[in-house]
């Protein structure tokens, strides 16, 4: 008997995923982690009204949630100041990211992107067959101009910056930005991944501007809102472009209670304000950590702070498997020059201890706790 007879895009492709989640190294392991400090999620948690609304809509899971994410669509244009028909929701920006590849990126298709920057979009790109090509970071920032001079040579039909970015953290102004968006080649879109942009700090968000059809700008209710497992975001963008998404968009995809919980987050500003104040103490705390071991932090406008090791890749792993060994989950940029560093998310004050006192131990098994 013959197997399946998978398309030659398919068969080439290896069967993987972007990341290996704290939980397949848990196993591995056989504990769970004291301080889960590498995904980026929010160790505050999503608002008390958000967690109530979900617990109401989990009783009416029997129904299908609306396929329109009206309710929520609503709230983000009141929220925004743009149209509804402006605003597409879908399942985390990593759904989003895999509609748009899909509606613009065929076999042999040009794409731009950072090396190093997102791997998930990376991911969607070879599922559809696209041609990644990436420029290298500039110091430890994304760089416009070079993602615009490779999107003109290779004629790239889809260019992906991140702002705030991920995993270093850093970010330009909206000035910059704009003259990014403002060079665009004809034809050529830009996906402006905006997950931290809550954390921002003020003058770092382009005006939104839903009349440019080449700009698609990605949001999530993942980081600052604290719903990483409801897996919900939404994407601003030209309403042409949005209409787009209904093409190919798993239209039950985001689920009842996630819509739900969503909803009243976007409706509780004060909690969110709060988990913004406690994400920047957190940076500060994990800055001075690094400080005083004598690690290098390097400025950060997310809920986590990349930590230059010095010397290399090497170190970085060394100081990485110990804190994982030690049961502190956090994570490193994958590619030279930035995997000299450690990436680790804003916590709590416990679990920060924890750290602290774990890369202490992983620094003086090294033999050195200075550069």
């Amino acid at each position: 008997m013959s197997g399946p007879r998978y398309t030659p895009l398919a068969a080439s492709l290896p069967s993987t995923v972007p990341f290996v989640g704290p939980e397949t190294q848990e196993r591995a392991r056989g504990s769970a982690f004291a301080a889960r400090l590498g995904a980026n999620e929010s160790a505050f948690g999503p608002s008390p009204k958000a967690i109530a609304a979900m617990a109401d809509a989990a009783a009416e899971s029997w129904k299908y949630g609306d396929p329109e994410n009206y309710d929520l669509r609503s709230a983000l244009s009141t929220h925004l100041d743009v149209p509804m028909d402006a605003i597409v929701v879908g399942e985390g920006i990593d759904g989003l990211l895999g509609y748009l590849v899909r509606l613009l990126i065929g076999v042999g298709d040009a794409v731009v992107t950072s090396m190093g920057a997102y791997p998930t979009f990376n991911y969607h790109v070879a599922g559809f067959g696209g041609e990644l090509h990436a420029v290298p970071y500039k110091g430890d920032y994304e760089d416009p101009d070079a993602l615009l001079e490779m999107a003109r040579q290779v004629d790239a039909k889809l260019i992906y910056f991140a702002n705030p970015d991920n995993p270093m953290g850093t970010w330009h102004d909206a000035a910059t930005v704009q003259r990014l968006i403002d060079g665009l080649p004809d034809g050529c879109v830009l996906c402006l991944d905006e997950a931290y942009g809550e954390f921002a700090p003020e003058g770092a968000l382009p005006v939104i501007d839903v009349a440019n059809p080449n700009v698609i700008r990605m949001r999530t209710f993942s980081k600052a809102y604290g719903l990483a497992g409801a897996r919900v975001g939404y994407a601003i963008g030209h309403p042409e472009l949005v209409s787009a998404f209904g093409k190919v968009r798993n239209h039950f995809g985001v689920n009842r209670v996630a819509q739900a919980g969503a909803l009243a987050a976007l409706q509780d500003q004060a909690w969110l304000a709060d988990v913004v104040a406690q994400t920047a103490a957190a940076r500060d705390a994990l800055a001075a950590i690094a400080t005083g071991l004598g690690l290098q932090p390097i400025p950060s406008a997310t809920n986590f702070v990349t930590i230059d090791c010095g010397k290399g890749v090497e170190r970085a792993k060394a100081i990485l498997d110990s804190l994982v060994q030690a049961g502190c989950f956090v994570r490193m940029p994958f590619v030279s020059p930035q995997n000299r560093c450690v990436r680790v998310s804003a916590g709590k004050e416990r679990e920060l201890n924890l750290l602290k006192a774990e890369l202490t131990a992983a620094l003086s098994s090294l033999g050195s706790k200075a550069r």
